[in-house]
């Protein structure tokens, strides 16, 4: 959700770079006796702080009081939420921070994320990311062969079903990119985006959280495959009608429906997304917006 967007619903984004005061208080340096025990912080742009890991000392008892005056110096200034990231290596201060009232946002391999509602309104701090992105890549050549796999490992193994290269968007990673580095990777092809075809959206998939998976077409640029022995069983140029007779397909409406937009897409019967990089105004990066390009192309 755009950032606009979140604005008008009043309901706090997580912190990004992008979003973060770049005044010279950002990082306060809390001068004084007093305010020199409370953590730096970086005020967000919600009336919220996001405590600087370096400000944060190894020892509990240190921790424990000034994280103490840190809350109450907040509350005094009216501040709504608060965002502490605790490194792996400092991980002996969670307890403490849990007994301080802070809970649970989200973990990464090297740090915990936990946040702290100050005010007394109801809490709008956004919470976890709720879904994963997955990708699966129709790759067809000049010959009506599609680029084919059979998995190593998961719920196909050892089932002898052909099916299309497919794999999970990594963080920071745009979609058709992902598409053109899970085939790159699979099966040793390099390709080119074309477009979106489609996409599901599924709920409870992975502890809880649910699953987009976006179809994607992509043209070939070359043919010689070396599959990744870790991950894929066999990878071969398969005919398209022998591809599409499995009953892997035929009996599952949905994956059925998949190969038809597909195949459509393929014969120019159907138009997808293409992707354009553009600048929403909010952020210093360009994104990736998905459109009909090709029917926006004859306004």
């Amino acid at each position: 959700m755009p950032l606009a967007e979140h604005s008008s619903l009043g309901v706090a984004p997580l912190p990004i770079e992008d979003e973060v005061s770049t005044q010279d208080d950002v990082l306060k340096s809390n001068q004084g006796s007093s305010d020199s025990i409370v953590f730096r912080v970086h005020e967000d742009r919600y009336n919220g702080v996001i405590v600087d890991p370096d400000s944060l000392p190894a020892d509990v008892p240190t921790f424990v009081y000034r994280l103490e005056r840190s809350l109450a110096s907040w509350r005094e200034k009216q501040k709504r939420g608060v965002w502490l990231k605790l490194p792996i290596e400092k991980s002996i201060l969670v307890p403490h921070a849990i007994e301080a009232g802070f809970r649970y946002h989200h973990a990464e391999p090297t740090y915990l994320m936990l946040t702290h509602w100050l005010a007394d309104s109801p809490c709008t701090l956004p919470a976890n990311a709720s879904h994963q992105v997955g990708i699966g890549a129709f790759v067809v050549n000049d010959r009506d062969e599609v680029l084919a796999v059979q998995e190593k490992n998961g719920p196909l193994k050892g089932t002898g079903i052909w099916k299309m290269p497919t794999g999970l968007i990594n963080q920071a990673e745009d979609i058709f990119a992902g598409a053109i580095r899970e085939v790159k990777e699979e099966t040793g092809i390099d390709t080119e985006f074309v477009e979106v075809v489609g996409f599901r959206q599924g709920h409870h998939v992975a502890f809880e959280k649910s699953d987009l998976f976006f179809v994607c077409v992509l043209r070939p640029l070359s043919s010689e495959i070396t599959k990744q022995d870790s991950e894929i069983e066999d990878a071969k140029w398969m005919s398209l009608s022998e591809f599409g007779a499995q009953d892997f397909f035929q009996s599952r409406s949905m994956l059925k429906k998949i190969l038809e937009v597909c195949i459509a897409s393929k014969e120019k019967q159907y138009s997808g997304f293409g992707s354009r990089a553009m600048s929403t105004g909010f952020q210093r990066k360009l994104s990736h917006f998905y459109f009909n390009t090709a029917q926006m192309g004859k306004l």
